[in-house]
This record gives structure tokens, C-alpha cells and sequence, in this order.
């Protein structure tokens, strides 16, 4: 019985299936015809009643079902028709009488209204919405997807809330995708609709004139109201699908269900209520029009707008009331400039060099200012968090401080005292980052996005939903400065690891494994030369959270090597999942690589001096690696992917720092780096120019 309940919807689909074969008792038909009206009613009031579409998922296969089972009871009532001279459906009946009211002409003239007005307005309409919905939805998925890896950066959400947003934006885009070919089947069935009309009608004069003996009136009389009823019957369910179809792809742009949201939209707007009543009694006492209904009408519209007029006046005089009852405190008496520096303790603290602050021009005072409702330093810490988990690495408080040798709009950043990154907000704007092939132009002021040099536009509030249409990634001029802040954050990270960082590191390892500590430091390692490896590995994007593991591959690699770069690497080789991980997607890794001949260069290239090994590579190698690099690189931006270069463990670091200099986000890895379970995928192969044999210049 479990089972049988389990795939009971399977089972109704073949039921439904079968109607198209299967003739039907009239007292089963007249239940089936009122489930179906009962039905669609249900799911229109549903669609009415969510806020967001992925609520009701099942509407595009429930549209085929609905659509599958309202053809199925047409051709049922067909065979009723043509079979019985009209039938004996009580359903079709009352609502074939309903509507003639004893005048076929008449009748015939309204229900051709009702299925014109369902095909050509609600069925075309659903259509066309359902498709621009789907395309929209397609072409704005690359900027939302980049919006959410902006956030996940800047620590607003963390690994479990971004996916569960890129799962969503995936469902959104399943569903639009299947509401844009839903739509077509109900197209199909409106047409249907009509043919199956015309063939009651011609089919039963044929059948009651030829075969029943009926004259042609009663035919007419017989067949039409039987039609009629009939056509009633499946077409005021259609047209409340229809309905709910368009409904619920525009649940988008809705923040709860519609009656909520046109109540709460209409009572905000009490000045255009009164003044559309003013007009409609002005209306009323124009000579020659209908005077009590439009008075009627305009009082009805005016008092209620006065109405919720006095109400929003009332709610803002009490806000106004509580915020200046609210004590204020005043601020102490400060000294004077030249009082504080008369104490010579006062003075060093000049000398204090914070490891990053950020200074910011007072517009943007509000956006810091926690008193004032600011959330850049909530932020801040959300994302220091979202750091600790990710890279293993606790950055150091910021200090944020306004600068009056700042523009009003601008802001800077700086580590160790030094400006390092700089950008300017607008605060009633948003910044809208271009797509690759916008469907329409957007008005505003042109810009680049601080963080990645994205093309993009100021805009003004009121232009962020048509931005959005056109697939502009639209950004709020917080999580626009969050991010850039962010990102320097992590280019800079290893700057900011120091001796203290490292040796707070080393003592929170004690807590879960004192002896891999004990034998490590200081006895084979110092914590200089720790901070040296930890620094480079963050350099490289390499989370040093798994502490326990670098400091167990340094005692192995430095028992047959005290060269640090080569002990760099092996823990880069025992980190592999991990940097699998941080550099992989899906499964997928895309790389560009070096042809066997140019790595035999670069090798030859190296050289051994005091202070280590060295890369002297001579400048027509280099220019042709750099050179076709950059071709690489725009394939890599085009996919929005960090680009990697894969390359052989010996070279690895070497050839990281050349092109370090020429490439800042481009990341060198290694064989050994990468897990057996990945899938590699090359987008290209640095190889070497072939050129003849050069001529002596003539000097």
C-alpha cells in the first residue's frame, strides 16, 4: 500500500493518459470536470500566495500534468457530445445554459471573446514573460556567481552559504529554462482549445442532421449549448493556469506574496490616492458625465488616502519624538595639541606603525561609523574569520581613521604605514559591473571596480532594476569598498605575517600537538625560518592552516637539506589536497604548460651563487614565455578562472618568481601538487618560437 501511495502521481499521469481511450460514465465525468476547475484554482491562489518561485518548483511539470488532464477530459466530452446528440454531463449543461441564457447567438459571441482574450492576451503574454525570464535569468548568472564569490572574499557568508546561493542560482536557472518550454505547451493547448470547439459544433450538425434526424435549428439549439458549456468547462481552467504561469515568473522582483505586497505598496503611497480621488469627484461634477458613481468613487479614494496620509505623518512625528528624547552624552573636554606632546610618552606613540589602516574621506565617515549604523567594521571581522578558516592565518586588527587630505569620496589603504591600494565610493549610487554583451545601455557615470579593474558604471538606486535586467552585476557602495579591502588583504597577507604572528601560531599547534613542536623548534628550525616558509607559501595563495603537517615535512626535508626553498617545496608536495582544493573546480583543473624543450631552457638557465640557487635566463627566452603567457591569460579571464601555469617541481619556484613580476595573479604549480583524482585540462602550451638564422647587421 506504501508503495502504491509512493508513486500515486505516476499512476494518475497513466490514468489521465487513458481518458484519450477510455469512455467515461457522465456522473465520473461532471467529478473530473469540477476537480479539474478545483484544481486550477488551487494553483493560482498558490501562485498568488509565495514570495519566491522555487516555492512551487513543480509548476512546469504540474502546467504538462494540468495540460495532459484537461485535453484528456476534452476529448472525454467530445465523445459525450457527438455520441449522445449533447450528452449528460450536468457540468456542461449548466454552464452552457449559464452562459447563453436562451440566446445562442449571444452566447456563441461571449465564449469566442473568453478564449481570444485567454490565446491572445494571457497565453501570449505568459509566453513572452516566461521567455524573457529564462534568457534573463541565463545571462545574468556569470555576474551573480561572481557577486557571490565577491561576498564569500570580502567573509560575508561562508563556504556553506555560497554554495547553497550558487545551488540556488542554478535551481533559478532550471526552473526559468523549464517555465520557458512549459509556456509553449500551454500555447498548444489554447489552439487546441479551439479546434476541438469547432469540431463539436461541425461534428454534431453533421452527426444530428445526417444520422439523428434532427432538423438544422434543434441541431444548432442541441450541439451549440453542449459545445459552449463544453468549451466553458476547459477553458476557465486554462485560463486560470495561464494566469498562474505569468504570476509565477514574476515572483522575482516580489519580496512576499502578492496581497501582502499590494497592500503594503499601495498604503505607502497615500498622496497619489488622494490626488487620483481630488480627480475622479473633479470628474463628477463635470456636466453630462455619471455623477454618483464617480463621487462615490473619488470620496471612497480620497478619505482613505487622507486616512493613511495622517497615519505615516504620525509614525514619523514618533520617531522624530524618540530620537530626541533619546540622552545625550557629552563628550569630555579634550586637551589641546600642545598640552598632550608636553608628556615625551605621548610622543612615541607617533612611532607606532600600524600593520593596516584605512583612511577615508568624510563622505564615507556614515559607512565606518558603527554609531551612525556603519557595517564595514562588522564586516571586517566577519571576513577576518572567513580568512582564519580558509588560509590558517589570523590577520591583525585594522584601524580605520577619516583623513581630511582626502577627497570627500575617496579612501586608502596602507600596510606598514605605505598606501598600497586607493578608490573612490559614490554613497547614493550603486556600481554596476558591466557584462561581456549587455542587452541594453544603462545611464551613469563610467568607472573601473576597485578590486579586479572590472569595467563599470556608477548608477543611480532607481536604475538598479533595469541593470539588472541587462545583466549588469549591481553592487552597493559598501561590499564595493569591503571588497577591494579584502582583496588587498589577501595580495598583501604575507606581508603581514610577522615574528609575533608566527610564534602565536606555533603556540596554538602546542595545544593539540606539543611534540611535533618540541622536536622542530628550535632544535631544526628557527622561527625566522619559519616565518620564511610560512610567508612564502601565503605569497602563493597556499593555506598554512594545516601547521601541524608543514612543520612534520620540515623535519623530514631538512634531515637531507637545509635550502629552504627546497623545503618550501616538499611541504608543497604534502599539501597537495589542499591546494587541489584551492585551485580546482568540479573536478577540473585548467592550465597552461611548458613544452618539454622550454623547461630544458629554463633548467639550463639556473645558477648556484652564496646565497642559493638563482634563475639567469636570457631575455629572448623570457620574452617569448611572458609573451605567450599573456595570450593564455585572456583565455583564462574570458572563463573567469585564476590562471596556473603546471610545470615540473624542479623549476616550480624559479620560474613563480619571474613571472610574478610580469603576472601578479598568475599561480605556478607543480605535478606533485596536484591530486591522481583530477582531471587536467590544458588550455594551451608555452613552446618555443622557431626562427631562422639571423643575418649580421650591417653597421
Amino acid at each position: 500500500m506504501k508503495r502504491i501511495f509512493q508513486n500515486s502521481i505516476a499512476l494518475l499521469v497513466v490514468i489521465v493518459v487513458l481518458f484519450l481511450v477510455l469512455p467515461i460514465p457522465p456522473f465520473l465525468l461532471d467529478i473530473l470536470l469540477i476537480i479539474n476547475i478545483s484544481l486550477s484554482i488551487l494553483i493560482l491562489m498558490i501562485t498568488m500566495t509565495i514570495s519566491d518561485a522555487q516555492e512551487f518548483s513543480i509548476f512546469p511539470s504540474l502546467l504538462l500534468i494540468t495540460t495532459l488532464f484537461r485535453l484528456g477530459l476534452n476529448v472525454s466530452t467530445t465523445r459525450q457530445i457527438l455520441g449522445r446528440a449533447g450528452g449528460d454531463s450536468m457540468v456542461i449543461k449548466a454552464f452552457g445554459e449559464l452562459i447563453t441564457q436562451g440566446n445562442i447567438v449571444l452566447g456563441v459571441i461571449i465564449f469566442f471573446i473568453i478564449v481570444l482574450v485567454q490565446f491572445i492576451v494571457i497565453t501570449k503574454g505568459a509566453e513572452r514573460v516566461s521567455e524573457v525570464a529564462a534568457r534573463f535569468t541565463l545571462d545574468a548568472m556569470p555576474g551573480k556567481q561572481m557577486a557571490i564569490d565577491a561576498d564569500l572574499s570580502s567573509g560575508l557568508i561562508d563556504e556553506q552559504q555560497a554554495r547553497e546561493r550558487r545551488a540556488k542560482i542554478q535551481k533559478d536557472a532550471d526552473f526559468y529554462g523549464a517555465m520557458d518550454g512549459a509556456t509553449k505547451i500551454v500555447k498548444g493547448d489554447s489552439i487546441m482549445g479551439l479546434i476541438i470547439t469547432a469540431i463539436n459544433i461541425i461534428g454534431g450538425l453533421i452527426l444530428g442532421v445526417t444520422m439523428g434526424g434532427m432538423d438544422f435549428g434543434t441541431a444548432i439549439q442541441t450541439y451549440s449549448i453542449a459545445t459552449i458549456g463544453d468549451g466553458l468547462v476547459s477553458q476557465l481552467p486554462a485560463v486560470m493556469i495561464s494566469t498562474a504561469t505569468g504570476m509565477i515568473v514574476t515572483r522575482s522582483v516580489s519580496d512576499g506574496s502578492l496581497n501582502k505586497d499590494v497592500i503594503t505598496q499601495f498604503a505607502n503611497q497615500p498622496r497619489a490616492i488622494t490626488s487620483g480621488g481630488v480627480i475622479v469627484l473633479l470628474l463628477g461634477l463635470v456636466p453630462g458625465t455619471p455623477h454618483v458613481p464617480l463621487l462615490i468613487v473619488g470620496a471612497g479614494l480620497s478619505v482613505g488616502g487622507w486616512t493613511m496620509l495622517r497615519r505615516l505623518n504620525r509614525q514619523e512625528a514618533e520617531a522624530i519624538a524618540e530620537a530626541v528624547a533619546a540622552p545625550v552624552e557629552e563628550a569630555p573636554a579634550q586637551p589641546s595639541e600642545a598640552d598632550f606632546y608636553k608628556d615625551i610618552n605621548n610622543v612615541y606613540t607617533l612611532l607606532t606603525v600600524d600593520p593596516i589602516e584605512m583612511e577615508f574621506g568624510y563622505s564615507l565617515i556614515p559607512m565606518v561609523d558603527e554609531s551612525s549604523g556603519g557595517k564595514l567594521i562588522g564586516r571586517n571581522a566577519l571576513f577576518r574569520r572567513q580568512y582564519a578558516q580558509d588560509m590558517g592565518f589570523v590577520i591583525p586588527s585594522i584601524r580605520f581613521h577619516d583623513s581630511s587630505a582626502l577627497g570627500t569620496n575617496q579612501y586608502v589603504v596602507k600596510i606598514k604605514g605605505e598606501e598600497v591600494a586607493r578608490g573612490e565610493i559614490l554613497v547614493d549610487y550603486y556600481l554596476a559591473l558591466e557584462p561581456t554583451n549587455p542587452s541594453g545601455e544603462i545611464d551613469g557615470i563610467e568607472t573601473v571596480e576597485p578590486a579586479y579593474g572590472i569595467p563599470s558604471r556608477w548608477i543611480l538606486p532607481e536604475n538598479k532594476e533595469m541593470a539588472e535586467i541587462y545583466g549588469y552585476t549591481v553592487i552597493d557602495p559598501l561590499s564595493v569598498m569591503q571588497t577591494h579591502l579584502s582583496e588587498v588583504i589577501r595580495t598583501h597577507a604575507h606581508e603581514l605575517l610577522g615574528r609575533t604572528e608566527v610564534i602565536q601560531l606555533v603556540e596554538n599547534l602546542k595545544r593539540t600537538a606539543p611534540e611535533v613542536v618540541e622536536e622542530a623548534i628550535p632544535n631544526l628550525l628557527s622561527y625566522a625560518a619559519l616565518e620564511r616558509i610560512l610567508r612564502s607559501l601565503l605569497k602563493e595563495g597556499v593555506p598554512i592552516r594545516d601547521l601541524g603537517t608543514i612543520l612534520e615535512t620540515c623535519i623530514d626535508a631538512m634531515a637531507t637539506t637545509k635550502d629552504l626553498d627546497m623545503v618550501t617545496e616538499n611541504i608543497r608536495a604534502a599539501l597537495a589536497r589542499t591546494i587541489t582544493r584551492r585551485f580546482c573546480e568540479h573536478g577540473q583543473l585548467r592550465v597552461v604548460t611548458l613544452d618539454a624543450e622550454v623547461e630544458k631552457r629554463v633548467i639550463s638557465s639556473l645558477s648556484k651563487n652564496e646565497q642559493g640557487i638563482y634563475l639567469a635566463m636570457g631575455p629572448d627566452l623570457m620574452q617569448q614565455i611572458v609573451t605567450q603567457l599573456a595570450e593564455f591569460i585572456k583565455k583564462f579571464n574570458d572563463l573567469s578562472q585564476t590562471p596556473i601555469v603546471l610545470t615540473s617541481q624542479v623549476i616550480r619556484i624559479y620560474l613563480s618568481r619571474m613571472l610574478s613580476q610580469f603576472y601578479p595573479n598568475l599561480y605556478v604549480l607543480s605535478f606533485n601538487e596536484i591530486t591522481s583524482d583530477v582531471q587536467i585540462q590544458s588550455l594551451g602550451n608555452v613552446t618555443l618560437a622557431q626562427t631562422g638564422p639571423r643575418k649580421a647587421a650591417a653597421v
